[in-house]
């Protein structure tokens, strides 16, 4: 046996010191190595682990002096391992089998270390989590809500800034883990650790890896001596210190002084709802400056350094190195945002072998007296040799319970194939026939009974088809099992009188059905239930035929659940093939770990065992789980021949074999590896021979086999004895792996996979390698491809699924030529691989792990060995980690899913994570889309351990998962994104206009009626202005009622008559007239009710300018106050009038911590005044004079006064008037805001002005009473009503279950002809669809529903629905608002593109209703300010009579916004005058005609100007974007966007438990990827109620954005995308 070195990496650089290398007894180094597995898994802490380690060395430890003994050890393990083997017989055969140092395991480490180390500038920023979300992690793990982040970044530079200590680690896979090991990176086998070394009696190695411990003696201990450092020198190089400091983003940036000088601020930002007192002025990274929000007193501003700004810089910091190449240029359809395309790139390496040959097995021998068919053998065996021992099954303390001769086995099947056939009947017919399908549902501790099943099915030529014992309704993919029951119409399932006890029951007493089954009749097999046939009863045995035997379940990549049908023929020949394969001689005894209801487990244990009358030992899992080391155990005790493991088996009994001295595995002549074809079972059997070669394992008895489901064994490396050559192995680049071709061991080392072969072809098979894509043509010999197998022993085809099985189980692979190479089929066997030298077979991985990204293959369990070589047992568990791509945007993206320790703190499994991702990126130089951490135990489970992989790729993508953690790179993966757009110099004014055709299109251009020319008898005309009205109506109709309001209970709180309210009116100037000079501006903060109304007409009988202001909230003064006094001062108020309530609390102790109270100017309640008249009414001298101010803070956070003339306020009146035909006699419900725009309006104006009754209902009380408005609606018979979108979302989420109760209190809405939503904004469908839809029910006509549009230049341009056609003349509503679908792609480039209603990409979007009489509209290019064409995108200009005449802001800026209200058009009309909206939307002539018979011209808005987010040369709407954002989960309540320094915000109102918060992050992204083509930088996810939301239902997108970035959002996670 040639000599080994030992693989440790300090032992290569201490090996030339001989005082060094001294070698450990056995023991010593046995117990070593059960401290390192120990330690690995986690199960004893490191300061446990080197106490005890230092214990156990202290004897042998002064040979070394000055050197800290915490060191030592390493140099005296690595270099312990010198002695030599004897030499055994076989070691001529196997002397390749020497390591070179490639070979060596802990390189992966080593590898995924240098690979950190090019990163370790990078510093991300951490997700931030409220602490309730933190259900597993420590306290310390979350930064306290106050503090900068700069402390919080020292805080983590400190912890991670320490020299790691060394871990010695020693790791040998778990299920998913082993495979780290064997990947050679930076010159070494990439395995998963210390493991695929020394194959000496005891050699150990122990690799470094970096562990930021908070050990701070680990760190004194270091610098002990001069040894020690040079000890830690080279330690230096094996780890890195990944950690440097990060640059300092604590600032945001030199310019973002609070030093602004406040009169440069275009305008004043307001606030509804806001979140701070502090008002602030920043410059964004893009030179946009964002301001804060709040009271106009405070300079001290936004803390610039919160949290989360740091962290937004830090995002920035990590997005500013270019990390791929950048997009390649390439040509774009103005429409068609072609995504690119990734062309191949030129140097990828091709395959330059020949093509390859197909490999044939050894042929199959013929032998005397072979049964001709498994039937047959039972047979024989069951009579000639009754004693002899079948099978042995164990209990779960490892005690054998039952051992099963052939004799038993014979009569036992016997009596249950005649019970089955003959003793089970529905009405006298048989249940079953020869040929129909039986489940067997049996657990995996009870082989006995499973055996009895199964052989009884086949005398009675039923088909078994074995599947898992369903535990719960809800077991992971346990409806897929249904389906597939149902599909091969299976009516009963055997069963055993203790399973069946345990399953779940219906109300009845039976076995429930499980979700997607068939229904099922349950049959216990045990014996009372089986009847003894009569004597002349014989099963029929005959010849292997090829009808179908069994049917084996297999779960697709995709989670769907196939039958693989394989014929008795088949069966035989498995049989035979594998008797001769492995040697296989008669009454041999052998150990089955695996499951025996299917695949290898089935083949060895249940089938070839009963053919060649062997005895099998079977291992359950639960057993395993127990007890690891049981099946060695039963290997030593019953001196088994052979034993059938997978490698997981053999790295768990690693873990466990500390306390077994008298275990000899020497009776082994075969270890068939069954997962052998896992590129990472090297690395376990490495370790498994390392450990158990002293205890008489041979190492040339481990024998990998690759097998699938459909073909059954493919290869098999064979037992020594057969003389075969040996055994391989390949250092592959895993570059050229994703290219499909082998390239042994490249230079750079990093990135490598090593594999070994699966041995040789199976007797009397023909293998080739075909390509996976496409035509099947074989592959060249340096080309890695799918494996395909011919033989007579591989399955036949998937159950009833015709189609596929063609594709799978019946290739024809063909020659470059185009000729196939036989004409026998071959079966796919999803393995790849290829055939490398000495015909061995070689496989890289299976094609259901395969993930294509970017035209790059990749494996799944590649990447979880490189995610488990950094730091695993620390923070992850090593079986527990699922990786698959879910595809994004027309490309694959990879997702890795981990289970997180408990005690894993929050900072500690970031860093894991972020340096996963580096460390995938390095190795595999491809990019993570999503790696999420979740708690323990959480993830579907396979039936015997390992996780669901389908089952779990399909909660992630449901949002089912609930991580704990979750870290998303975006950025980093996605390079397909259509390339930014460039905007095109626009065509010139000359070749634009001809008459009114613009590029060859009708000017667009709309007007309402022309007032001028309506004649009708409005009394109200010759008063010029809105007071004089109400003295005449006073005098004229004294007892008139003018308003009515209710209260929550829906009776009459108030109401006033004409004279009634001019009375009140009177009062009020008298009290003002006294106090306050001519166009003094009075600020009125009353509740909705009369009281506002009344002292709004005495401030204009008195000559003073009112201003109508929402009072305070007097349970939320802190931000609703500050907003009160913002409007008092910015509108120069000199006095406020209120009610003595609001007074006090404008005074009280509460509202001094919010505003500075004595600054209040001076303050006036109306409750009692005297009743005296004033002297005399004030008559302004003319029109144009201001009436009112009209103060709303703007979606975007501006508080922006306008101001309104007296013949503004006229001309409004009027115009509402005609079109919504109001007169004394009618009556009208409001249910809205009076505080400003139309709301005002209506509540205030419209009823004085045109007589008719308003019932108001103030919107506030809807909170209390729901269902007030549309009781009011239907008691008053109302024919017209307004509403806005706030009140219709509380109807519709209050109310749409109750519509049944609203009947039965005859509540009726067929009354009302029209309910108009007032609003400044895009028409909302969805919202006017469900409100018609609920409300149907109550009468409410499908049409009734219209919008209004109004801004603040002129606050109502579009109302009522389109009166159009001949119905016109007959006063009755028209036709629907049109609806147009248009393409929201286009939209993104400013074009408007009609496109049909379903179609990819439409956007729906309503016209805002008919323009309003004496209002034109034209519509303008945004930067040209030239007419546009009909149908084409721009600023809506507006000119009407009612015209606002300007902004009133308190720094006389009115200059800067001078050309909002009276601009020109740069070319065509440049006369005319119009005020510009901040509205983008389009005209569009419809073919309908209105009442003039001209044809009507709908106005389409789209959206604000302000609210535009402008993102990769793209315009985009806010409201498009969270509308696909609230679609991607039903937990998603609300949501909002907006920008900061050019990344995505998104932030989202969590309505459900605050385990799903994060579940959203990954859905957010997706959707807005796919639908949007952009990339979400922070998803902040808050609870519901957080985004502020106006009183006319708009988000305050602004104060949001303010209220986050000054971390006051409370939010349960902020994830920061990379």
């Amino acid at each position: 046996m040639a000599e080994r070195t030992s693989s440790g990496l300090l032992t290569m650089m201490l090996e030339p010191t001989p005082a060094v290398a001294m070698t450990l007894p056995g023991e010593v180094r046995e117990k070593l190595a059960e401290l390192e597995l120990e330690l690995s898994e986690g199960d004893i802490t490191q300061k446990g682990y080197e106490k005890k380690r230092g214990k156990l060395l202290a004897p042998y430890i002064p040979q070394i002096q000055g050197v800290d003994p915490s060191l030592q050890i390493d140099n005296r393990i690595q270099a312990s391992s010198q002695a030599v083997l004897p030499g055994s017989k076989h070691n001529k055969s196997r002397a390749a089998n020497t390591r070179d140092e490639r070979f060596r395991s802990d390189l992966h480490t080593e590898a995924v270390q240098a690979a950190l180390a090019k990163y370790k500038e990078r510093k991300m920023p951490m997700p931030s989590k409220r602490r309730s979300v933190l259900v597993q992690s420590s306290v310390e793990a979350c930064t306290p809500p106050d503090t900068s982040s700069a402390s919080e970044d020292e805080g983590s530079l400190r912890r991670q800034g320490r020299l790691a200590t060394s871990t010695p680690y020693q790791g040998h896979g778990h299920p998913a883990v082993e495979h780290w090991f064997n990947r050679v990176i930076q010159g070494s086998s990439t395995s998963s650790s210390a493991s695929s070394t020394s194959s000496h009696p005891g050699g150990r190695s122990v690799t470094t890896t970096t562990t930021t411990t908070n050990n701070p003696t680990a760190h004194a201990a270091l610098n002990a001596n001069a040894a020690a450092t040079a000890l830690a020198d080279l330690m230096a190089h094996t780890q890195l210190d990944n950690h440097s400091a990060p640059p300092d983003v604590t600032g945001l940036s030199e310019r973002s002084s609070l030093h602004a000088d406040w009169p440069q601020v275009a305008s004043v930002r307001g606030i509804t709802r806001g979140y701070n007192n502090h008002s602030s002025v920043m410059e964004t990274a893009d030179g946009c400056e964002w301001r804060g929000e709040g009271s106009l007193g405070l300079m001290d501003g936004v803390p610039v350094n919160s949290r989360v700004s740091s962290k937004i810089q830090q995002l920035l910091n990590t997005l500013k190195r270019p990390k791929r190449p950048p997009l390649r240029e390439f040509f774009v359809d103005d429409f068609e945002e072609l995504l690119d395309v990734q062309q191949p790139d030129p140097n990828q390496p091709k395959p330059e072998g020949q093509q390859m040959s197909p490999l044939e097995g050894e042929p199959l021998g013929l032998v005397n007296k072979w049964p001709p068919s498994l039937p047959a053998a039972l047979q024989r065996w069951g009579t000639t040799q009754p004693k002899s021992p079948c099978l042995t099954g164990l209990d779960n303390a490892g005690k054998p319970v039952y051992t099963l001769t052939y004799g038993k086995l014979w009569t036992r099947s016997q009596k249950l194939a005649y019970t089955l056939l003959n003793k089970l009947s529905t009405r006298n017919e048989p249940l079953l026939m020869p040929g129909d399908r039986v489940a067997l549902v049996f657990p995996n501790n009870d082989p006995v009974m499973f055996m009895v099943a199964f052989y009884g099915c086949l005398l009675a030529e039923l088909v078994p088809v074995p599947i898992e014992v369903p535990l719960t309704r809800k077991d992971a993919g346990s409806q897929q099992i249904g389906f597939l029951l149902g599909s091969c119409g299976v009516t009963l399932a055997l069963t055993t009188d203790a399973c069946q006890k345990g399953l779940p029951k219906a109300q009845t007493g039976e076995v429930a059905t499980f979700k997607g089954w068939p229904r099922l009749l349950w049959f216990v097999t045990d014996g009372k239930h089986v009847v003894k046939p009569p004597k002349d009863w014989h099963p029929p045995i005959r010849e292997a035929s090829n009808d179908i035997a069994y049917i084996e379940y297999k779960t697709s990549k995709e989670g769907s659940t196939m039958g693989i049908t394989v014929s008795n023929a088949a069966m035989l020949a498995q049989c035979h093939a594998l008797t001769q394969a492995c040697g296989y001689t008669e009454a041999e005894t052998i150990t089955n770990v695996l499951d025996f209801k299917r695949e290898a487990g089935l083949w060895h244990g249940v089938l070839t065992s009963v053919m060649n009358r062997m005895h099998v030992i079977s291992i359950p899992y639960s057993l395993m789980k127990v007890n690891p080391l049981s099946w060695i155990q039963k290997v030593h005790t019953y001196k088994a021949r052979v034993a059938v493991v997978k490698s997981r088996d053999m790295h768990w009994s690693l873990l466990a074999q500390r306390d077994q001295r008298d275990i000899s595995l020497s009776s082994l002549r075969m270890l068939i590896v069954a997962d052998g074809a896992n590129p990472w079972s090297i690395s376990s059997c490495d370790a498994f021979l390392n450990v158990f070669q002293a205890r008489g394992l041979r190492p040339e008895v481990i024998c990998p086999c690759a097998s699938s489901s459909e073909a059954m064994t493919v290869a098999i490396r064979r037992p020594p004895e057969m003389g075969v050559p040996p055994p391989g192995k390949a250092v592959l680049s895993m570059g050229g792996l994703s290219h499909s071709v082998i390239r042994v061991d490249t230079e750079e080392k990093l990135s490598v996979l090593t594999v070994q072969d699966v041995g040789q072809v199976m007797p009397g098979a023909v293998v080739c390698v075909v390509r996976v894509e496409g035509t099947p043509y074989l592959c060249h010999t340096d080309e890695v491809g799918e494996i395909c197998v011919s033989s007579g022993s591989t399955g036949v085809a998937y159950y009833g699924l015709p189609g596929m099985t063609k594709n799978v189980f019946e290739t024809i692979p063909i020659m470059s030529s185009g000729v196939p190479i036989s004409d026998r089929p071959f079966t796919r066997t999803s393995l790849l691989g290829f055939v490398g030298p000495d015909s061995l077979v070689f496989v890289v991985g299976k094609m259901d792990g395969l993930m294509v990204v970017s035209g790059r293959r990749h494996n799944a369990d590649d990447v979880v060995a490189t995610a488990l070589a950094v730091e695993p047992m620390k923070f992850v568990y090593r079986g527990r980690i699922a990786v698959f791509s879910v595809s994004v945007l027309h490309d694959e993206r990879i997702v890795v899913v981990a289970e997180q320790r408990p005690d894993a703190s929050e900072e500690d499994s970031f860093q894991w994570m972020s340096r996963v991702l580096q460390a995938i990126d390095s190795i595999h130089q491809v990019g993570v889309y999503c790696l999420a951490l979740v708690p323990a135990n959480t993830l579907p489970k396979a039936p015997l351990g390992g996780i669901h992989i389908s089952e779990t790729k399909q909660r992630f993508l449901e949002g089912a998962l609930h991580p704990c953690n979750v870290l998303m790179c975006p950025h980093t993966c996605v390079t397909n994104l259509p390339k930014p757009r460039q905007k095109q110099p626009e065509v010139g004014p000359a070749s634009m206009i001809v008459g009114n055709l613009v590029a060859g299109k009708r000017i667009a251009q709309a007007s309402g009626r022309d007032v001028g020319q309506l004649e009708d008898n409005d009394q109200a005309r010759k008063f010029l202005y809105i007071q004089d009205v109400l003295q005449w109506r006073a005098q004229a109709t004294p007892d008139h009622p003018l308003f009515l309001v209710l209260n929550a209970k829906g009776t009459v709180a108030s109401t006033a008559s004409c004279l009634q309210l001019h009375k009140r009116a009177e009062r009020v100037a008298a009290a003002l007239m006294g106090r306050l000079n001519t166009g003094d501006h009075v600020a009125l903060v009353y509740p909705p009710g009369i009281d506002l109304i009344a002292t709004f007409y005495g401030c204009l009988y008195a000559g003073c300018v009112p201003v109508t202001v929402r009072p305070p909230h007097p349970q939320n003064l802190a931000t609703t106050l500050p907003t009160v006094k913002m409007i008092v001062e910015v509108s120069k108020s000199v006095c406020i009038l209120t009610t003595q309530a609001i007074m006090k609390l404008l005074k009280s102790k509460e509202a001094a911590a919010a505003v500075d109270i004595k600054s209040w100017p001076m303050v006036l309640d109306t409750d009692d005044l005297p009743r005296k008249k004033s002297p005399q009414m004030y008559k302004p001298p003319t029109p144009e004079m201001l009436a009112y101010l009209d103060f709303s803070v703007s979606t975007t956070g501006i508080l922006a006064g306008v101001k309104m003339s007296h013949a503004a306020t006229s001309a409004l009146c009027r115009s509402i008037k005609l079109q919504c035909e109001l007169y004394p006699s009618r009556q009208i419900a409001i249910c809205l805001d009076p505080y400003c725009g139309l709301g005002f309006a209506l509540w205030c104006l419209c009823s004085v002005y045109s007589g008719h009754q308003s019932i108001l209902v103030p919107p506030l009380e809807l909170e209390t009473n729901a269902s007030l408005w549309l009781a009011a609606v239907s008691q008053y018979k109302v024919r017209v009503t307004f509403c806005s979108y706030s009140v219709m979302e509380m109807c519709t989420k209050g109310l749409g279950s109750q519509t049944e109760a609203l009947r039965l209190r005859n509540v009726n809405l067929s009354c009302v002809r029209t309910c108009m939503v007032v609003a400044e904004e895009r028409p909302r469908i969805a919202l006017t669809q469900s409100f018609s839809k609920i409300f149907k029910d109550l009468g409410l006509s499908p049409r009734a529903v219209s919008t209004t549009f109004g801004c603040r230049v002129n606050v109502a341009i579009c109302l009522q629905p389109n009166r159009l056609g001949k119905l016109a003349e007959q006063g009755t509503a028209g036709p629907d608002p049109s609806t147009v679908y248009v393409d929201m792609r286009a939209l993104r480039h400013d074009r408007v593109r009609l496109v049909e209603r379903g179609s990819p990409h439409s956007l729906p979007l309503m016209e805002s209703g008919k323009i309003l009489p004496g209002v034109k509209v034209i519509i303008a290019n945004t930067e040209t300010k030239g007419p546009l064409g009909d149908s084409h995108l721009g600023e809506i200009w507006v000119s009407s009579p009612h015209n606002a005449t300007g902004y009133y802001t308190v720094f006389g800026e009115e200059a800067l916004h001078a050309d909002h209200f009276n601009t020109k058009l740069s070319f065509g009309d440049t006369q005319s005058v119009w005020a510009r909206t901040g509205y983008l939307g389009f005209l569009r002539r419809t073919e309908l005609t209105d009442a003039s018979g001209e044809r009507h011209d709908a106005l389409y808005v789209v959206g604000s100007l302000d609210e535009t987010l402008e993102l990769r040369g793209m315009r985009y709407h806010p409201i498009d974007i969270e509308t696909s954002v609230i679609r991607s989960h039903k937990s998603i309540a609300e949501c909002a966007v907006f920008t900061w320094t050019n990344l995505l915000v998104v932030v989202v109102e969590l309505e459900g438990s605050e385990q799903e918060a994060l579940d959203l992050v990954a859905l957010v992204t997706n959707v807005v990827l796919e639908e949007h083509y952009l990339i979400v930088g922070v998803v902040v996810v808050v609870d519901p109620g957080v985004i502020p939301i106006n009183s006319r239902g708009e988000k305050q997108r602004m104060h949001l954005r303010d209220g986050f970035l000054a971390d006051q959002l409370d939010p349960i996670y902020v994830a920061y995308n990379m």
